[in-house]
Order: structure tokens, then C-alpha cells, then sequence
């Protein structure tokens, strides 16, 4: 299969056809690379999987539902 210039496609071209060929891992990375969003804000892995701010987040939550039910 011969492989078409990812340098010079648009990124429409380039997005059908990566959907035609999800097989194609290169062409997934170097879309992924050529239009990253530079100003695209990054968030770090968590430590853990504990996260004290997501357990109070869904506790609100839940609060919120039993008040209303």
C-alpha cells in the first residue's frame, strides 16, 4: 500500500483518511502532532487514584439528587 504525503494534505484529507484507515498508527501520530493546539491547556496523570476533590465533587453530587428526589 503506498502511503500518501501526510505533509501535503489538508487537514480534511487528512481526517478521512484516517478514518478510513484507523490501522494506519504513523498517519494518527503525525496528524496528532501537526495539528496539536499549541495553546491547548495539558493536565498532568494523576498520582493516584485517589483525588480528594473528585470523591467531595461526587458527594455534592449525590447530595444535590437525594435533596431533589
Amino acid at each position: 500500500m503506498n502511503k500518501p504525503d501526510f505533509a501535503t494534505m489538508t487537514r480534511p484529507e487528512f481526517r478521512q483518511y484516517i478514518l478510513e484507515h484507523r490501522e494506519d498508527d504513523e498517519a494518527v501520530s503525525v496528524y496528532l502532532e501537526r495539528f496539536q493546539n499549541p495553546n491547548a491547556k495539558l493536565y498532568p496523570p494523576p498520582k493516584s487514584d485517589y483525588d480528594p476533590s473528585v470523591e467531595m465533587a461526587l458527594r455534592e453530587h449525590l447530595e444535590q439528587r437525594e435533596k431533589e428526589a
